[in-house]
């Protein structure tokens, strides 16, 4: 079966290994930093890199060389009533927000995840591909969810299923109580993993 290339036109990569710079990767243009400052007016920047911090600095570069964010959202994405996202976030295919949602600012949704009703997620949150966040679960910043992950619903009519600022929550783990911040969890059900 073919299939037919994407249409990248107007995107473009950022690299700064000068052996990628002036190349094209899957179609795609590779330009330096340096270039994209020089089109800055007529360029914007989503910062594809899953590791918190390294996306928190290359943001925080973006921002004091002033450029501005954008969305990347995939054609077969589907969201449904009242779901705010924050700029800077990459929403790839067959991803689902239901409804009544808050999601942060430079926010990753991998292949196949969803985030159901009355969900809070913070700051440079990433979402593994799989990963099942169900209604009322609320994630604070510089959250990893690793691939697979199922988040119980939380309460109904009582307390939100709460992830903690900084915490990762392995593949494949059935989170069904909170987790503190800054811990990993594993396992079904999900406990935090010792050192």
């Amino acid at each position: 079966m073919n299939h037919a290339a994407p249409d990248n036109s107007g995107v473009v990569f950022v690299s700064d290994l000068p052996d990628q710079i002036g190349t094209r990767i899957n179609g795609v243009d590779v330009l330096s930093y340096a270039q994209l400052l020089e089109n800055r007016k007529s360029m914007t920047v989503a910062v594809a890199i899953a590791e918190t911090q390294a996306r928190r600095d290359i943001v925080e570069k973006c921002q004091r060389d002033e450029l501005q964010f954008t969305n990347i959202i995939a054609s077969s994405h589907r969201r449904y009533d009242d779901v705010a996202v924050g700029e800077g976030a990459i929403i790839c295919d067959n991803t689902i927000f239901t409804s009544n949602a808050r999601i942060g600012r430079h926010f990753h949704c991998n292949i196949y995840s969803y985030v159901a009703h009355d969900c809070v997620i913070g700051d440079f949150v990433t979402f593994a591909p799989r990963v099942s966040c169900n209604g009322r679960i609320v994630i604070e910043d510089d959250v990893y969810v690793g691939t697979g992950a199922v988040l119980r619903h939380g309460t109904p009519g009582g307390q939100p299923l709460r992830i903690g600022k900084g915490a990762i929550i392995g593949m494949g783990a059935v989170v069904t109580r909170d987790v503190p911040p800054g811990v990993t969890v594993i396992g079904n059900p999900a406990r935090i993993k010792e050192a």
